[in-house]
């Protein structure tokens, strides 16, 4: 759980509007479990603008080819410091510091053929120029056969580390799947010996490398870049289903950030409906994905604010078992899961139906029958968006589901 610059800053996000971040994290999320800061993309590029990128970027990096921070937005990364000041500040206030890195060898480094720290090798020799992100100019795969290889990821990991990092985001690794990147970037983590969780980018992931990534990663992406679009939305929900094999303590699939609140420097407010939002929220926590907000969180509404610090629905999230999608029926929706210690169940339902233009109802009743919960004897269910109790009931539940919207139910046996 946690906050990414990206929505709201692009790859121009600076280290006061970092810090502004952290300390709004402290004072208003970290006691709903809200305790990553990551810094996004292009932190090592002085002149980055946008959502777009430059081609040919002149980047900022040490003598061996490892990037490092652009000190006119970070400014305290001055004399070699890198991000360590930063990170302890974000520490100092009991949260997490995380970064963004792409794949693979700057081509600056192996134009320049910068030593790899500890060999006698450079960063030409390891490069795979064959190896290109369609969409970022910035780098070179590694050809992981090469000598060196390794130990360039293992001098990366260990100047992060140094920094006192705790979350890295490795982007152009997912798809294609790089297997071999992946393995080294899980080994160059573990050999540091900090626990650094490691999240890969975009996505979609293939579902025919669920055992290699979710033994290697802990988490990646399941689409590529999600925004405040309800086609998206839409079509996360078989993705979710989808990857329901692999998920388990410590690897989860990631359905990617948050598009509540205000985005894209300040420029719009999420095209999310409220209803959207609680659709949002309830999937990714009855799916167990990561929560990564997007937001400028200097710019929480009341409503947003509600939406992201409510315990009951956060434990969701954070702690339920055994979660997977129940049904799908013409666009309604059912996920179930246990609350861990207890006899009860977590239920979620959706109704992704788009209002007919003849009906004046917001709402569409949903039955479920409770012998499907596993509760033929009757239980007590209670409504944790709104925290009331519904009270006692057999044989059936059947709530009223706004169209586009979700219920969050947590069940307990018993009439």
């Amino acid at each position: 759980m946690g906050w990414n610059s990206w929505d709201g800053f692009a790859t121009t996000v600076t280290e006061a509007q970092t810090r502004a971040q952290a300390e709004v994290m402290n004072t208003k999320l970290a006691a709903h479990g809200w305790h990553l800061i990551t810094v996004d993309i292009q932190w090592y590029e002085p002149k980055a603008t946008g959502f777009d990128y430059r081609p040919g970027a002149q980047l900022e990096m040490d003598t061996f080819g490892r990037l490092v921070p652009a000190t006119n937005k970070f400014p305290s990364a001055v004399a070699g410091a890198g991000f360590k000041p930063l990170a302890d500040y974000v520490h100092s206030l009991g949260l997490q510091f995380g970064l963004h890195l792409m794949r693979g060898i700057p081509r600056q480094a192996v134009a320049a053929q910068t030593p790899i720290l500890g060999t006698s090798y450079t960063a030409a020799d390891i490069a795979d120029t064959n190896s290109l992100c369609p969409w970022n100019s910035d780098m070179y795969g590694v050809d992981m056969t090469k000598p060196g290889a390794q130990e360039y990821y293992n001098s990366v990991f260990e100047l992060m580390a140094s920094w006192g990092l705790d979350f890295i985001k490795v982007d152009d690794l997912s798809r294609p799947y790089h297997a071999a990147e992946i393995a080294a970037i899980r080994t160059a983590i573990d050999r540091t010996g900090r626990a650094i969780v490691f999240s890969t980018s975009p996505g979609a992931t293939p579902v025919s490398a669920g055992e290699h990534v979710s033994t290697h990663a802990n988490m990646w992406r399941i689409s590529d870049d999600f925004w405040d679009k309800w086609s998206l939305l839409r079509e996360q929900f078989d993705r979710l289903r989808n990857w329901t094999p692999y998920r388990g303590p410590g690897h989860f699939p990631d359905a990617d950030m948050l598009p509540v609140g205000v985005l894209q420097m300040g420029r719009s407010k999420t095209k999310f409906t409220a209803d959207e939002q609680y659709t949002l929220l309830t999937l990714w926590s009855i799916a167990r994905s990561p929560l990564i907000l997007g937001a400028d969180l200097t710019r929480l509404d009341d409503f947003t604010l509600a939406l992201i610090t409510n315990d009951e629905v956060l434990a969701v999230d954070q702690a339920s078992t055994a979660n997977h999608e129940l049904f799908h029926r013409d666009g309604i929706y059912a996920w179930l899961a246990d609350v861990p210690g207890s006899p009860d169940k977590y239920l979620a339902l959706f109704n992704t139906k788009n209002r007919p233009a003849d009906r004046q109802e917001p709402a569409l009743n949903i039955p479920v029958h409770l012998s499907e919960l596993g509760f033929p004897n009757g239980c007590h269910i209670k409504d944790l968006w709104t925290h009331t109790s519904l009270g006692s009931f057999t044989n059936e539940f059947s709530p009223a589901i706004h169209f586009h919207g979700a219920g969050l139910y947590r069940i307990t046996p018993g009439q």
